[in-house]
């Protein structure tokens, strides 16, 4: 295919942060703080991505009515934390709540910040798992919302939470939104159960359907995953060993940093958004679609 056209350079730098997390919120947003400090200090990022549910631990491995206690509106303390550190740092944040919407009524929710600490726009996770060790339909009520970027004063982002990204409708429908970044909050791990063999299959699985997105949307995906090991309150289950592997991916699908399975730390990348058009004009995946034939989407399944 000729490859006439040179992409500019109207590029931005990506950074995430992959940590543990607990029940103290105060505790986890403080390692938050350091980590976010040290990127900034090193890197000077434009927009920070944190994991899904930083401010605490995966609580979901049980139901308890207790842990509502947790839920916060929007504009809570959480919240107010995350909008000062934009504020202080000129980068946008994408932060990560268990929403309190109203009596009865919560969410898993992403916020995003811009870099005067105004909220940009937030996410309410629409794909709610229910699964041994991951009882979020207890605690979450699925987003009501469509999927739509969140406009920043540095682009549109395409921000998803964790179970969205096993779904190819989510990433297409917020690539034909506009978005020019896919965002993935998450908070995936293994069952310490489970044979190396198995863990391995299924944490290659998961960053191939990332990629996937990437490849199929020409949008660069940005994953940032927790870390640590969680027991299961209930000791019903082996609990849950967080699997990190935290990753910035261009719109090719090429790994462009890439965290550990263990430990703390930051990543940083530098994205040129202008190479989505230049791949598009060559490998034109939207122009080809048949959007006539697509009807069966909506179905459940097809008898």
């Amino acid at each position: 295919m000729s490859q006439t056209m040179t992409p500019t350079n109207r590029s931005l730098r990506i950074g995430l942060i992959q940590q543990t997390a607990g029940p103290d919120k105060t505790q986890s947003l403080a390692t938050t703080a350091a980590q976010l400090e040290q990127l900034v200090s090193q890197s000077n990022p434009d927009i920070v991505l944190l994991q899904e549910l930083h401010c605490t631990h995966y609580f979901c491995q049980t139901a308890d009515t207790s842990v509502f206690d947790l839920a916060e509106p929007l504009d809570g303390p959480s919240a107010q934390t995350l909008s000062q550190w934009a504020k202080q740092h000129q980068c946008v944040i994408i932060g990560s709540l268990f929403e309190k919407r109203a009596p009865g009524i919560f969410h898993n929710t992403a916020v995003v910040f811009d870099r005067d600490g105004s909220l940009a726009g937030s996410y309410r996770k629409m794909h709610i798992p229910d699964d041994p060790g991951f009882y979020e339909k207890f605690y979450f009520t699925p987003g009501d919302g469509e999927f739509k970027p969140i406009t920043t004063s540095v682009g549109k982002l395409g921000v998803l939470v964790c179970w969205d990204q096993w779904y190819p409708e989510a990433a297409r429908l917020m690539a034909l939104a506009g978005a020019e970044i896919l965002f993935y909050p998450t908070a995936i791990g293994w069952d310490p159960g489970d044979t190396e063999a198995e863990q391995k299959r299924q944490q290659d699985a998961w960053q191939v359907i990332q990629r996937s997105h990437a490849v199929a949307n020409h949008l660069p995906v940005v994953v940032a995953n927790r870390i640590g090991f969680e027991a299961d309150p209930s000791s019903q289950t082996a609990g849950i060993q967080f699997w990190g592997h935290s990753f910035i991916s261009g719109p090719q699908g090429e790994i462009l940093a890439q965290a550990s399975s263990h430990e703390t730390e930051t990543l940083c990348a530098d994205i040129n958004l202008e190479r989505t058009e230049f791949l598009r004009r060559i490998w034109p995946y939207f122009r080809d679609r048949r959007i006539d034939a697509y009807g069966g989407l909506t179905q459940r399944f097809l008898d």
